[in-house]
């Protein structure tokens, strides 16, 4: 058995992007948090798009999984998503996890739907294969941190600080292809192993 999800890889220079955006973050907020709020900050090359988390699956099913999602995904057109927002789930006022993506502007126009249409065709063809199916909607955004202890400190530096009111400038995420990754959890945390990858039908 092993541990595992489908996601969108990202470029290099996109990884470096966030890196810069994640500390200059840090700077924003560091002056309204005290030393007992933990943060735990995302490596910019374990930050990925993750479509569906398929969590402990037998190691038999990687190649037919290969061949349900090529064939779910090779017809669907790539799209870019652009990374323009700063996020927080739940809710800004108590953060959990803090993310980048696009307005919401942007997932309920066209492209949008086409994202939503992509992991529409995934989850169809993971639950083909006997995967349960997703049931919230899905939206893309790409995890910077999660706060361990003090979200409502880090809620009130967010909102002091502004950066959730302004629009980013990192650029966007090319989603053309999916992988599936093997995720392995070390003391150091978790290593990322990419075990296959199929590709969109390019536009």
């Amino acid at each position: 058995m092993i541990r595992a999800f489908l996601a969108v890889e990202l470029s290099q220079e996109l990884q470096d992007k966030l890196g810069i955006f994640q500390q200059e973050l840090k700077r924003r907020i560091a002056s309204e948090i005290n030393q007992d709020v933990r943060i735990s900050w995302v490596q910019p090359a374990k930050i990925h798009l993750t479509i569906k988390f398929l969590g402990d699956i037998d190691e038999q099913v990687i190649d037919p999984l290969l061949g349900a999602i090529g064939q779910a995904v090779g017809s669907q057109p790539s799209v870019i998503v652009p990374l323009d927002r700063l996020g927080a789930f739940p809710r800004p006022q108590n953060p959990r996890v803090l993310w980048v993506g696009p307005s919401e502007n942007w997932e309920r126009g066209t492209e949008g739907k086409r994202v939503t249409d992509l992991h529409g065709s995934i989850e169809q063809a993971c639950e083909d294969l006997g995967f349960l199916r997703e049931t919230k909607p899905f939206s893309p955004h790409l995890t910077l941190s999660r706060i361990k202890v003090g979200e409502h400190q880090v809620g009130v530096a967010l909102a002091k600080s502004g950066v959730l009111d302004r629009p980013l400038s990192l650029g966007a995420l090319a989603v053309e292809s999916v992988v599936l990754i093997r995720s392995e959890l070390k003391p150091t945390g978790s290593v990322y192993t990419k075990l296959w990858e199929t590709r969109l039908r390019a536009c």
